[in-house]
């Protein structure tokens, strides 16, 4: 731009205007196979137009400024500024895209096995020499620039994952390990090692053993227990809740079981002996006190017939249940509470259905109790978090209200989703099954029923054998429910329940 002849006003207006659209020319930045286009206003560039100005008058003056005037010219370049935040702010922007962390690698299980994941190497945006370019490259006038990346090594070597991968892996799952607690023992299979079982980097070249126990601790918990430790709970009298307080246990501390085992793992010790700690309630006397648990809420009741051995099945559940206190925004697991269904602790083989047929499994029936207290659930205006209707309609329950439990799945869940404590109690006669909730009230509840739509026959089918359990067949159908919340007699919700049951065949067992 010739600003010769000018004025220094007229000359800085000139430069402002024709370099300042320069500012506004996208510039591309490219590093490995990542662009990003940012102009240069963007990233902090500027051009100074008075010292520029003044740069170029500089000597005009003089002698020789005069004869150059009149018989020559010379070129100066802008005076450039640059913000140093921005420019690296907006090499921060590609430098999130082309970095990548360097993977350190480590071991896994698949079974019984180790898997190793060989370390890889990563890659940074080298960001001081990427400044470097840019300026340069902005001050050139070019549109594009190309920046420099640095490979990011991992600490861990191949070598090194290798080794311990055929040698301390294997033997770290070659026993099992027995974990004990004030006489109390548990015993932590092969498999339940390599399922929480990791080699991960110490961050000195090297790995060392993680041990994640999720999947083991409730069970290591319950069993490792001197004093099990007693929730507050409420007992009934005369009609209102009083507290029962809590009491503090003792037994092995859950957050030492992983730490513990992943030592056990590679000092070949198999045999670990845990310090017993107090063990606190989950619910204490203090916060029971508290929880607005003060009246009756819902209550439901479904019928049997007495005496079978599914009514065992049935009692025995709601004793385990029978004062379990569920906390606001505790989301309570039917399966999480009780644990699997066996004989040990009362439990007796009754029919279930299983693969679109009745067979006898220990804990049958239990889900007369699930459907009891899903409609508590539904009738105290509580959240339904999980719920799998029976494959057949069962005509004891109510048509598209009703729940099938077994373990480890289909679950029952609920959450508590108000500010108040819930307490259940349970109750039950030989022919009825039982379940109140007690907390603050919060709603009215309703409920509406579609008529059965989208029918399905009965199918007649024979079989044999000594397992065989006859059917009476039930037509399949859809049905809708609604809840129905209230307030003040005053509807502020609906809620919508689609059942879909298949047709239950009709099943005759014949001589084999």
């Amino acid at each position: 731009m010739d600003i010769g002849g000018r004025s220094a006003e007229d000359a800085r207006s000139r430069l402002e205007a024709e370099l300042g659209r320069r500012l506004e020319q996208p510039l591309t930045l490219i590093a490995a196979d990542e662009r990003k286009q940012a102009t240069p206003t963007d990233l902090g560039f500027g051009f100074d137009a008075r010292a520029t100005v003044e740069a170029a008058m500089e000597g005009a003056t003089t002698p020789a400024g005069i004869v150059r005037s009149v018989f020559g010219s010379r070129q100066i370049p802008p005076v450039v500024t640059v913000d140093d935040q921005r420019l690296a702010g907006g090499l921060s922007a590609l430098a999130k895209a082309v970095n990548r962390k360097p993977l350190e690698g480590g071991i896994r299980y698949k079974g019984l096995e180790p898997r190793a994941t060989l370390p890889k190497s990563g890659r940074a945006l080298d960001r001081d020499a990427a400044a470097r370019a840019v300026r340069t490259a902005f001050a050139a006038g070019r549109t594009s620039v190309e920046l420099g990346v640095r490979e990011v090594k991992p600490t861990l070597t191949a070598a090194e994952v290798r080794q311990v991968a055929t040698t301390t892996a294997r033997t770290a799952v070659a026993a099992p390990i027995t974990l004990t607690t004030g006489g109390k023992q548990a015993t932590v299979s092969r498999e339940q090692l390599a399922a929480g079982l990791r080699f991960v980097p110490d961050g000195k070249g090297g790995l060392r053993p993680a041990f994640n126990a999720a999947h083991v601790s409730q069970a290591l918990a319950k069993t490792l227990v001197s004093t099990p430790p007693k929730d507050a709970s409420f007992k009934i009298v005369s009609g209102r809740p009083r507290v029962i307080p809590a009491r503090a246990g003792r037994g092995a501390d859950a957050k030492a079981f992983g730490p513990a085992i992943a030592k056990a793992v590679v000092t070949g010790n198999r045999r670990i002996e845990l310090p017993a700690v107090e063990r606190q309630p989950r619910v204490t006397t203090a916060e029971a006190k508290k929880m607005g648990v003060k009246e009756k809420v819902s209550s439901f009741t479904t019928h049997h017939p007495c005496c079978a051995p599914r009514v065992t099945n049935i009692h025995r559940i709601a004793d385990i249940v029978d004062g379990y206190v569920v906390q606001p925004g505790e989301t309570f697991s039917l399966n999480g509470v009780v644990g699997k269904r066996d004989k040990a602790r009362g439990f007796v083989e009754a029919p279930m259905i299983l693969n679109n047929r009745f067979v006898n499994d220990v804990g049958g029936g239990v889900s007369q109790f699930a459907t009891t207290m899903f409609n508590a659930v539904f009738f105290g205006g509580f959240e339904d978090v999980q719920h799998r209707p029976h494959q057949y309609y069962i005509s004891r329950y109510p048509a598209g209200r009703e729940s099938t439990v077994s373990f480890p799945q289909p679950d029952f869940r609920w959450r508590n989703d108000s500010e108040h404590g819930v307490l259940i109690k349970t109750s039950y006669t030989a022919t009825s099954i039982t379940v109140q909730f007690w907390s603050t009230k919060r709603y009215d509840i309703e409920s509406e029923s579609s008529d059965r739509y989208n029918t399905k026959p009965i199918e007649n089918l024979t079989e044999s054998g000594p397992d065989c359990i006859p059917m009476e067949g039930v037509e399949g159908f859809t049905i809708d429910v609604w809840r129905i919340f209230k307030q003040n007699g005053k509807v502020v919700r609906k809620q919508r329940f689609n059942t879909v049951y298949d047709p239950e065949p009709r099943l005759t067992c014949t001589k084999s």
